[in-house]
């Protein structure tokens, strides 16, 4: 018998879930609109050429493809080296090259400082794993046209707001550079070439420490007086107190970053405040095309980031020709939705109206119309012989009174009693 599950890392929603997703959902959408976003929305799928040229990291190699029209199942074959032979179109692996394309696009008729929200899903060809989906929610905001920093205040200042109105009090937004770090690797004398590598094994310092980093990047050939001095680095003493202030930051980097980067990472700290940042100088963020700050949201109930992103000044003029500035923050959705433990005002205007199988159509249409015009959102079910069970049922999805109505009843005497 052939399977009839979701195709592997997808999933089905029950009700209930769809339910709870929507509403967290809606939190998110509201509280980025409150900060003066506007929403948009792009096409699922987008050129091969676009979703592969370059900018999208290690996600392009996960990207799905799909197919030319018309290829028969022998030119697939004879052109099964050729990627770019076979597929025209992909699904969209992210929100951001589509936003860059989409800006490209419709330039002219948006504001110059232009401030997005895209909630949607995307796909990727991930290895599914608990956590890990080919099918997720991304939940994006961005700022285009911005390069100071008042862009990256009001992307942190929107998101911290977000995790306030979720109940996830206690999130602290990790802020760091890239140029920061392309700094510090000079510092210590990496190689220009061999710096994607060597921070690729950076990324990893939470996981394996500072000795298997120094470890790793040795195996990887890394300039080994670099890697010495790297090393050294990482186990200096810490005289000064975490925080988000120049002291700080300066404390926490070798010398020889310029002095405008720090004056950058000082001026969002001053303006979001200190106490919901943490600098942290070896947050890498995986995506090549970051060009300033990136940053990550930790939360101590998980060990995981919550979401994150940074400023890519360089991907738009790939679609339109010209430098526009642009910085972006991503909520993991997934991860999110787990956590949140949503109010139950909308269930209490949720009722499960059981009637005996001998009213009359129009009476019950009636009857439910009179429930939905004073706000509630009415579930009809005929009585059964259990009602215990349907109860129950309703309750699991949501609803949270009933009432029995029978033939010729009037409206009047109609009781909506809570379940449970």
């Amino acid at each position: 018998m052939a399977s009839v599950n979701a195709p592997r890392g997808m999933r089905d929603f029950l009700p209930s879930d769809k339910n709870r997703r929507e509403r967290v959902l809606s939190i998110i959408r509201d509280r980025y609109r409150a900060h003066g976003f506007d929403e948009i929305e792009t096409p699922v799928m987008e050129e091969y050429s676009r979703l592969h040229a370059g900018i999208g990291g290690d996600n392009e190699k996960l990207a799905f493809n799909v197919l030319r029209r018309g290829l028969t199942p022998e030119k697939v074959a004879a052109a099964a080296d050729d990627q770019a032979g076979l597929t025209d179109l992909g699904l969209r692996y992210d929100l951001t090259v589509p936003l860059s394309r989409f800006y490209a696009s419709n330039r002219g008729s948006l504001p110059g400082v232009f401030r997005s929200i895209q909630i949607a899903p995307v796909w990727r060809a991930e290895r599914p794993q608990k956590g890990r989906y080919r099918q997720f929610v991304q939940c994006d905001i961005d700022i285009i046209g911005d390069a100071t920093a008042r862009a990256e205040v009001e992307l942190l200042a929107a998101s911290l707001d977000v995790f306030d109105a979720l109940g996830l009090t206690g999130a602290v937004i990790r802020v760091n550079d890239r140029r920061a770090l392309d700094a510090m690797l000079d510092v210590f004398g990496f190689d220009p070439d061999e710096r994607p590598g060597v921070l690729i094994t950076i990324d990893k310092l939470d996981k394996i420490g500072p000795e298997g980093v120094a470890a790793e990047l040795r195996e990887r050939g890394a300039s080994a007086a670099a890697v010495d001095a790297f090393e050294a680095f990482l186990g200096r003493d810490r005289a000064e107190p975490d925080g988000f202030g120049e002291r700080q930051i300066r404390a926490a980097l070798p010398e020889g970053v310029p002095d405008d980067v720090v004056a950058h990472l000082v001026g969002i700290g001053e303006a979001v405040g200190a106490a919901s940042l943490e600098f942290d100088p070896f947050l890498v963020r995986g995506m090549g095309y970051y060009t300033g700050t990136i940053f990550e949201v930790a939360h101590p109930s998980v060990s995981y980031s919550l979401g994150g992103g940074g400023r890519y000044d360089g991907m738009i003029g790939r679609f339109l020709g010209q430098e526009v500035p642009a910085v972006g923050f991503s909520i993991g959705f997934e991860r999110v939705v787990d956590l949140v433990e949503i109010a139950e005002g909308e269930a209490a205007e949720a009722v499960v109206l059981v009637h005996d199988k001998d009213v009359p159509l129009p009476e019950l249409l009636h009857a439910k119309a009179a429930l939905v015009a004073e706000g509630k959102r009415v579930r009809l079910e005929q009585r059964p012989k259990n009602l215990k069970n349907l109860l129950a049922q309703a309750e699991a999805d949501g609803y949270a009174a009933f009432a029995a109505l029978r033939a010729g009843q009037a409206l009047a005497d109609l009781e909506l009693k809570p379940l449970g």
